[in-house]
C-alpha cells in the first residue's frame, strides 16, 4: 500500500469517525441531512474521493441513507419485528369480535409495537389484474383468471424505509362484495380474515413458505437497506376450511429487522 493510498484510507476513516461521533452525541439525529461531499472534503481537508469513501462506508454499515448523487442523511432505524405463526390464531379469534374490539386487536401492530395511529404512512392500493403465473398456481386458478391485487405500504417515520406486502385474492371470490374492492375501507378492522368472513369464508389453514435472496435495487431504495442485507421472503397461502386456497400474500422483510418464531403444537400420545 503506497503512502498516498494509506493517507486516503486514513482520511476516509477520520471523516467517518467524525460523522459517527456527531451521530452518537446526538448532534446529528436520524433523518438529519449530512453535509455534501464537497463540504465534507473542505471541512476535513481531504479530496472529494476520500470524503465519498467515508460516506459510502457508513451507508454500507447502515448508518447513513441516500442514493448516489443525491442527498444523504442519518438513517432512521427500522422497527424490530417479532413475527410468530401463532399470530394467525389471534387473528382468527378476533374475527367474531365487535368492530371496536377488532380495531384494537391488530396483530401487525403487535409485531412492531407501533400503533396504526402513529405511522407516518399507511397506504393500500387495489387493482384487478390477470393473475401472474406464480399466483395462479398457488391459488389453483385457470389460465386468464383475474385476481384482486392489494399492495400495502407502511412507513413508521419520515425518511424511514417502508414495509410492503402484496396480497392476491381470486377476483371471482370477492367480485360480488363492493366493500372488499374498495381501498378506502382500509385499514379494515380484523384484516383479511374478517373480510373473508363477511362473504362466508372461514380460514382453516395457513402455510408460510420462507425463502431468502439478496435485495433488488428497488428494495434497497424502498426498504432503506444496505445492498449486503438479504431479504426474507414469506409466501403466505391461506386456505379455507374446505382446503381451497383463497389468498396468496408476498411479504418481503429485510433480515436486519425481523425475528421469526414458529411454534408447532404436537398431538399427545394419549
Amino acid at each position: 500500500m503506497t503512502g498516498t493510498t494509506k493517507g486516503a484510507h486514513g482520511g476516509a476513516q477520520r471523516v467517518a469517525d467524525a460523522l459517527m461521533a456527531q451521530i452518537e452525541s446526538g448532534a446529528l439525529r436520524p433523518g438529519d441531512q449530512i453535509p455534501t461531499i464537497a463540504a465534507l472534503a473542505e471541512k476535513f481537508a481531504v479530496n472529494k474521493n476520500t470524503a465519498s469513501k467515508a460516506v459510502v462506508s457508513l451507508k454500507a454499515s447502515g448508518i447513513l441513507s441516500g442514493l448516489a448523487g443525491g442527498n444523504t442523511w442519518v438513517r432512521v432505524p427500522p422497527p424490530y419485528k417479532r413475527r410468530s405463526n401463532e399470530r394467525y390464531h389471534a387473528e382468527k379469534a378476533a374475527v367474531q369480535l365487535t368492530e371496536t374490539q377488532r380495531s384494537n386487536a391488530g396483530v401487525s401492530e403487535v409485531d412492531s409495537g407501533i400503533p396504526l395511529s402513529a405511522l407516518y404512512e399507511d397506504k393500500a392500493e387495489y387493482a384487478v389484474i390477470e393473475a401472474p403465473d406464480e399466483v395462479r398456481d398457488a391459488l389453483q386458478l385457470p389460465a386468464g383468471a383475474s385476481v384482486l391485487r392489494r399492495v400495502y405500504t407502511r412507513r413508521h417515520a419520515q425518511k424511514a424505509g417502508v414495509d410492503r406486502s402484496t396480497s392476491y385474492i381470486p377476483y371471482d371470490l370477492v367480485s360480488g362484495s363492493p366493500d372488499l374492492l374498495d381501498s378506502t375501507k382500509e385499514p379494515w378492522p380484523g384484516g383479511t380474515m374478517h373480510q373473508l368472513y363477511t362473504i362466508g369464508v372461514e380460514l382453516g389453514n395457513i402455510v408460510d413458505h420462507v425463502t431468502s435472496s439478496m435485495p433488488t435495487a428497488e428494495e434497497v431504495r424502498d426498504f432503506d437497506i444496505p445492498p449486503s442485507v438479504p431479504v426474507l421472503r414469506i409466501k403466505k397461502i391461506s386456505y379455507s376450511i374446505n382446503d381451497q386456497p383463497v389468498e396468496m400474500m408476498d411479504i418481503p422483510i429485510p433480515a436486519d429487522r425481523i425475528e421469526l418464531t414458529y411454534t408447532t403444537r404436537l398431538e399427545p400420545w394419549t
